[in-house]
């Protein structure tokens, strides 16, 4: 069945909306400055949106999933104390900061009534997702969403600010509540750091000034293309690549002994597609990552160890630009090396030092990277969640769909992807996308199809579930 007719009557409206405190009154206010790190992406809203199906037990009812929330979150919120706080600007820097002082974070219960999960169109993240999510403050540190529907399943948007958590750490966030809420305490290893004194500028800062500078643009609008530009230039899709799909890149993209990880052998794909695209109307294209340092950052041997469940950026964006005509020709196990080489080349514990001082000097304005503005040759990013798990049960089953959300604040015209591994396991992947509409034609229509529109029949959702929410 394809997607019909339920997004158009989408509206969610709000039941109640309250603050939930940490429950442990021991933990003493303070402020919390937050770490260069987190000053490169700023104030930016980011969530992670949880898609449930109908629980299958018949006493799982949307009220259930409700008390779990209220019973569960003060207990979490014990653990993640940074998240009841509220985002504040320091009066004599004026950089932000977080204050603890158990403010509370939102919980807010929504309806969709009359609409069905089953009945919303999934490849296009405006008909889908963000119809769903609901506006918060830009103080608050945590609101999580719990929004049911006419077929018995329900969304969890676990909503906060990019200046908080990256990917990693917001991922960290629902599996420590999947944990929680099934045993009623947290592993060791499951505990989060939220100590950002790990990444402190050296006394005199030192860093590639050539280097740094050319990678980061102020965000200001004369250096940005206009907003129609932007908005007719590109579209969103929601895909998901099926986990044969990836293991037949993945061999395709391996030779010689040097096996190609899921990452390297779809972005060289993508990489190519796009070089595809870009054809002879240019003679460069790029393709940009963004890594994880938390497994990359070896010394000190503290810095190792506070990177285990650190909350907070560790983050760094890495870049290639090649001829359009090598990579379009050049076999895809070339074309994965070239991939891999570039993500494996920065000695990263310099690197973020480098970062971490170069900020230090240029944190009175807000800075996005240089590529992703849309001047010079095309340039597709990409960012992972697959290489870790997100455990999405909190005693209702797995989600069908647990994907990053984030509000597009600047004008960017480069193309940009998220992929996340589909919970439960099977190896497969959900990718959000914002792509030129040449791209995502050309993915659409390639064959073998890799990149294909996200389905309600996919995710799961029954077209029993979606006739009976219409009768």
């Amino acid at each position: 069945m394809a997607s019909v007719h339920g997004c158009k009557d989408l509206h969610v409206r709000v039941v109640s909306r309250r603050l939930v405190m940490a429950s442990n009154t021991s933990i003493e206010p303070h402020v919390l400055a937050v770490s260069n790190l987190d000053l490169l992406p700023q104030t930016i809203q980011v969530a992670m949106f949880c898609l449930y199906p109908k629980p299958p037990a018949t006493t799982m009812n949307f009220d259930a999933v409700v008390a779990t929330f209220e019973a569960g979150l003060p207990s979490l919120l014990n653990h993640y104390f940074l998240l009841a706080g509220r985002i504040a600007t320091n009066p004599s820097s004026g950089l932000p900061e977080v204050h603890c002082s158990n403010q509370g974070a939102e919980l807010v219960v929504g309806e969709a009534g009359g609409v069905a999960l089953a009945s919303l169109n999934y490849a296009e993240m405006s008909a889908s997702l963000r119809r769903i999510q609901l506006p918060y403050g830009e103080d608050v540190a945590l609101s999580v969403q719990v929004v049911s529907f006419s077929c018995g399943g329900f969304t969890v948007a676990w909503s906060t600010n990019h200046l908080l958590v990256d990917g990693r750490a917001l991922s960290s966030l629902v599996s420590a509540w999947s944990e929680l809420a099934l045993s009623g305490k947290l592993s060791t290893g499951s505990q989060p750091n939220l100590d950002r004194s790990v990444f402190r500028p050296r006394p005199t800062p030192s860093y590639s000034a050539a280097d740094l500078n050319e990678a980061f643009t102020a965000v200001d609008a004369r250096s940005q293309v206009n907003v129609l530009t932007c908005q007719q230039s590109f579209v969103e899709r929601l895909y998901y690549v099926d986990a044969s799909d990836i293991a037949w890149l993945r061999e395709e993209a391996s030779r010689n002994g040097r096996r190609a990880t899921r990452v390297q052998a779809v972005s060289a794909y993508l990489w190519k597609a796009l070089a595809g695209v870009v054809g002879a109307a240019d003679a460069l294209c790029r393709m940009g990552w963004w890594v994880d340092g938390r497994p990359r950052l070896t010394s000190p041997p503290e810095l190792r160890t506070a990177m285990r469940n650190y909350v907070g950026n560790v983050t760094t964006f890495v870049l290639r630009e090649e001829r359009v005509d090598h990579v379009a020709r050049a076999p895809l196990a070339d074309v994965a090396a070239m991939v891999s080489d570039t993500i494996t080349a920065p000695a990263y514990n310099e690197h973020f030092q480098e970062l971490v001082d170069w900020v230090e000097e240029h944190k009175t304005e807000r800075y996005v990277e240089t590529a992703c503005i849309g001047l010079g040759s095309p340039t597709m990013t990409v960012t992972s969640f697959a290489s870790f798990a997100t455990d999405t049960d909190f005693g209702f089953g797995p989600a069908a769909m647990a994907l990053p959300t984030s509000a597009m604040t600047a004008r960017l015209c480069s193309g940009f992807m998220q992929i996340a591994a589909r919970p439960g396991g099977d190896g497969s992947w959900i990718a959000s996308a914002f792509l030129w509409t040449q791209l995502a034609a050309a993915l659409e229509s390639d064959e073998p199809r890799v990149f294909r529109p996200v389905t309600a029949e996919y995710l799961g959702l029954s077209a029993t579930q979606f006739l009976h929410s219409r009768i």
